[in-house]
């Protein structure tokens, strides 16, 4: 038996009690964690937004240390430091066969099958597909890859999700070139993340936006040039601060139809308007049809970072070890797994960055 923070059902609270796990079949892996991300689609599993089978074990940015594995792994062996991948490529689909892994149309199908039981029997479910808010997990091997050299199992952890979606936002979805604007829209672990990265992709001005004033320090930290808390003004106080003209790029991490739309107000003629953030089927957001000709501006949808794990976890590393990318950074509390659904309530309050659990 092993600890583990239960979702049993949707909108519900979560409980803190004993699961079975079973032994690695074949094509599986067993792995302790050593942390686990609290992150907002974390939340929005347990609310309902996203939609997950339940009973279930959420939690999918994590890393950990091998304990087993069954027949048929071989890229892992037990004592192997690991990330856990909670969107393996299935590497056959549409998607995967045009190179956009991040869209495998068969990346979540582990999430709907049973992994585990509780004390009394009752079948549980892993979230979305890794179940890392537990002290183990037993995963599918794709959805293990090797730890990076050098870097800590704890921060590794923020390799699973924050890391990389941040990264890739900057990179792959918005193409951040040297020298130009950017606005961050959300000063969360992913905002941070993403901070982070327009600073190593070499961007001028850079421009964070969040409801709360006492993240600014955070922000200037991770590489925003420039601090401001959201306002009906923000758009305006964007362009003042990008030679009147709008940010090269703006990155909404929120998943809000106003901030969405701020974003798009606060990007330059011809610019790039990247969402990250995950909103539910009410966020409707408007624009007309002379806007989208005028302004010739960009809006897309950013999953994953548009990211191939098994391509970015050594550029990352690279970055970490050479003092460009600093993942502690992005944590502001260290927690039990008791405490996550307090992070839930500062995540829904608007404070801090990234909640780590620590096993």
């Amino acid at each position: 038996m092993v600890r583990a923070a239960v979702l049993p059902a949707i909108g519900a609270p979560l409980e803190i009690t004993g699961i079975e796990l079973p032994e690695p079949g074949p094509g599986q892996v067993r792995v302790r964690l050593a942390a686990a991300g609290v992150c907002h689609s974390d939340l929005s599993l347990s609310n309902g937004t996203m939609r997950v089978p339940v009973p279930a074990v959420l939690g999918h940015e994590g890393a950990g240390t091998v304990l087993a594995v069954g027949e048929g792994v071989t890229h892992v062996a037990p004592g192997d430091g690991v990330v856990l991948n909670w969107a393996p490529s299935c590497g056959s689909c549409h998607p995967c066969t045009l190179g956009e892994v991040w869209l495998c149309a068969d990346a979540l199908t582990g999430a709907g099958t049973v992994y585990a039981v509780t004390e009394d029997g009752t079948e549980l479910h892993p979230g979305l597909n890794v179940a890392a808010f537990a002290e183990e997990t037993v995963v599918a091997a794709n959805c293990v890859l090797p730890a990076p050299d050098g870097v800590p199992l704890t921060d590794a952890a923020l390799l699973g999700c924050a890391a990389l979606t941040g990264y890739g936002a900057i990179h792959h979805s918005a193409r951040v070139r040297e020298g130009e604007s950017v606005v961050v829209f959300g000063v969360g672990g992913v905002g941070l993340a993403t901070l982070q990265a327009a600073r190593i992709a070499g961007a001028g001005t850079i421009i964070a936006v969040d409801v709360s004033p006492a993240k600014e320090d955070l922000a200037r930290q991770a590489g925003a040039t420039e601090y401001l808390v959201a306002s009906d003004t923000t758009a305006k106080d964007v362009r003042k601060l990008t030679g009147g003209h709008g940010a090269d790029v703006a990155v909404e991490c929120v998943g809000r139809a106003a901030t969405i739309r701020t974003a798009w107000d606060s990007t330059r003629r011809g610019g790039r308007t990247t969402v990250v953030g995950i909103g539910g089927k009410d966020q409707q957001v408007a624009f007309n049809a002379l806007e989208i000709f005028h302004w010739g501006r960009t809006l897309s949808g950013c999953v994953y970072g548009n990211s191939n794990p098994a391509e970015d976890l050594p550029v990352l590393a690279a970055h970490i070890r050479a003092g460009r990318l600093d993942l502690g950074a992005l944590v502001t509390e260290r927690i039990a797994l008791e405490g996550i659904p307090a992070a839930f309530d500062n995540m829904i309050a608007g404070k801090g960055g990234r909640a780590l659990v620590v096993f």
